[in-house]
Parts: C-alpha cells; sequence; structure tokens
C-alpha cells in the first residue's frame, strides 16, 4: 500500500530531527529509504517551497521526493490534488498532521494516519540494532583476533607483538 506523506509534518513528529536542521528533509528521505527497504513498501513524500519545485533526484523507485514550488503551492495542496488523481484510492494511506488534508483523504476513500503515529511506526521500523537489543560491537577472543591478523598480513604470519 503506497504511503503519500507530508514531509515537513512528518519530520515535526519525530524525535531525531529537528524542524531547523538545514538538512532535515534529506534525513528524512534516507529514514524512509531504510523503512521502504525493511517494509517493501512504497511512498510519496511532498515537502514545501523546494527550489526547482517537483521532483527530487533524492528518491528512489521506492520513495518518491517532490517539493512544491515556493509560494505558488504548497504541500498540503499537492497531496490534496494527488489524492484527486489517484485511482485506486482504497490502495493509499496518507500520512499527515493537517486536519483539513486527513479529512479531505478520507471523504475520498484513503487510509489516513496521523504523523505521529507514522513516527512510532518509522523510528520503530529504522532503529540501529544496538536500540533493538543486538550486540553492535561484539567482544572477539584473542585466538580470532590472531586468525583475522594471520588472514589480513601479507607475510601470513602473527604481526602482533
Amino acid at each position: 500500500m503506497p504511503h503519500l506523506i507530508d514531509g515537513h509534518n512528518l519530520i515535526a513528529s519525530l524525535p531525531d530531527i529537528g524542524m531547523d536542521d538545514p538538512h532535515k528533509e534529506a534525513k528524512l528521505v534516507n529514514k524512509l529509504k531504510s523503512w521502504a527497504a525493511a517494509t517493501s513498501k512504497k511512498c510519496t513524500i511532498v515537502f514545501d517551497r523546494g527550489l526547482p519545485g517537483g521532483a527530487s533526484k533524492m528518491g528512489t523507485s521506492a520513495v518518491a521526493v517532490i517539493f512544491a514550488a515556493d509560494q505558488r503551492s504548497d504541500a498540503d495542496t499537492l497531496i490534496k490534488r494527488r489524492i484527486s488523481r489517484a485511482r485506486d484510492r482504497h490502495a493509499y494511506t496518507v500520512v499527515s498532521s493537517d486536519n483539513d488534508v486527513r479529512g479531505f483523504a478520507q471523504r475520498k476513500g484513503l487510509k489516513v494516519i496521523t504523523s505521529a503515529a507514522f513516527s512510532r511506526e518509522l523510528q520503530r521500523r529504522t532503529r540501529p540494532q544496538a536500540a533493538r537489543g543486538e550486540e553492535v560491537n561484539p567482544v572477539i577472543s584473542e585466538s580470532e583476533v590472531d586468525e583475522l591478523l594471520a588472514m589480513f598480513n601479507s607475510d601470513g604470519g602473527n604481526s602482533r607483538k
């Protein structure tokens, strides 16, 4: 099920990306790429005020990125336009904190989720392995170190002093 995401609404709901961060859009796109890979889902994320407006090269086949063009448009307008043009509306989920956007999507038959709820899903799916209780820096024995050194040293022997 493709997701249609109001980008800045979602950023405002994330604990690890600030609205004052100059790289906030790129950080969110990277987070969504990880989410898409983990879930095999696709999404389109729409941001306000991008220069130039339109599709961005930051995206991938799974994560489309669109910027509204300066003052002539905004993310809410572009999202509503996409909702109106969607052929299989029951296949989409709209992610937004904006009541007007969510109400419009519901009236058109799309599933909606708040940015805060999707933020929790995104954090759960994209947090580092250590946060899930998995060991990131495993302890290896002296003999394993010696074996690795032997494999990677050109002399083939133990070069540890």
